[in-house]
Parts: C-alpha cells; sequence; structure tokens
C-alpha cells in the first residue's frame, strides 16, 4: 500500500473541502493490522471536540478509500492549533510537534462482544 498516493487521492477528494471550508487537515500515517493510524490538524474555523472529530475523520478515511475497507479501528492523533496557533507554522515547517491529544475509534459495535 502507497501511504503517498493515498494521502493526495484523500487530499483532493476529500480533504480539500475540509480545510477550505473549516480549516481541518488529516493525514494517514500508516496502515498496519487493521488498524489505520491517522494525524489531524485543528484549524480556528473548526467547532467541534475532539471525540465528534476523530469519530468523523476516521469513517470519513475507512470509507472513503477501498484499501482501507478492512479496517477495525483507528487511532488518531490530534494536533490543536486553535489553542496553539504556533503548532500550525511548525507543522508546515516539518518541525516536530507534539500532539494534543490521542483517540481510538472502534468501527464495529460488536467487534470486543
Amino acid at each position: 500500500m502507497n501511504i503517498q498516493e493515498l494521502n493526495n487521492r484523500h487530499f483532493q477528494k476529500t480533504d480539500f473541502i475540509y480545510r477550505q471550508g473549516f480549516g481541518l487537515s488529516s493525514r494517514l500515517l500508516k496502515f498496519q493490522n487493521g488498524i489505520i493510524y491517522l494525524e489531524i490538524i485543528f484549524g480556528n474555523r473548526w467547532k467541534k471536540g475532539y471525540n465528534a472529530t476523530a469519530y468523523e475523520i476516521a469513517r470519513c478515511w475507512r470509507d472513503h478509500h477501498p484499501e482501507l475497507h478492512a479496517a477495525v479501528g483507528c487511532k488518531i492523533y490530534i494536533i490543536d492549533a486553535r489553542l496553539y496557533p504556533f503548532k500550525k507554522e511548525l507543522y508546515s515547517k516539518s518541525r516536530p510537534v507534539c500532539y494534543d491529544a490521542k483517540k481510538g475509534v472502534i468501527f464495529s459495535e460488536n467487534y470486543l462482544n
């Protein structure tokens, strides 16, 4: 699986709308053992909380990319530029940025039962 190709495809189809309309961006870090690893950067116009955003973006990635349909869960790393605006600039310059939150999503409600 080519991660860079998936990120480019996602940017052109879906992420572009989130960036322009809401200031939210996401990218795929890896897909391993049925788990999607995502990084999300919050912008000033995004009003939803961490949990709602994690669920929405994880489902968006899984549902829009056939390579990820078999995913059973998603691990999300959040960078909140609403609280710390300098983080967006550091991130754009490929500087290390610490995460403000980490969330997990299990796609099937009955998976652990």
